[in-house]
């Protein structure tokens, strides 16, 4: 399953960067994140948090790629099943932020789970992106 949801943000990049990997407040953004645990910290490169959502047992995400101020990938691993999560800000000119957000899974369980999750895990994605523009435009 892939999925992506791009939102444009009237703030700057930096303002949304410092809300979005502030990964312990999410649940102050988005009805997707109940609460999340920073195992450690600061979120960097290799840093895991444990992410609890709502209808989804509690998963322990690894930072894979991040760029500071741009963008960072984390993932997931369960049997049968791997999911990973990219968030990018990128610049526009006059200032602003557009937020792309992609979830892909992959893994022998991937049709099964896209199957019975699919449906929230577009939700849980849209919540966020929305979350982030909310808090990004109006702190």
């Amino acid at each position: 399953m892939h999925f992506d949801t791009a939102v444009d943000v009237a703030a700057s990049p930096e303002t949304v960067w410092n809300i979005l990997i502030d990964v312990e407040r999410w649940p102050g953004m988005t009805a997707s994140v109940d609460r999340v645990e920073l195992l450690d910290a600061p979120l960097a490169l290799s840093s895991r948090a444990r992410l609890h959502q709502p209808k989804l047992p509690a998963a322990i995400w690894t930072v894979t790629g991040f760029e500071e101020n741009r963008t960072f990938t984390w993932e997931s691993r369960s049997p049968g099943l791997t999911t990973v999560a990219a968030h990018e800000i990128v610049p526009n000119p006059d200032g602003t932020a557009t937020v792309r957000l992609t979830v892909d899974q992959k893994g022998p369980l991937a049709p099964v789970f896209a199957l019975l999750m699919g449906r929230l895990t577009r939700r849980y994605v849209t919540l966020e992106a929305n979350g982030l523009k909310a808090k990004a435009e109006h702190p």
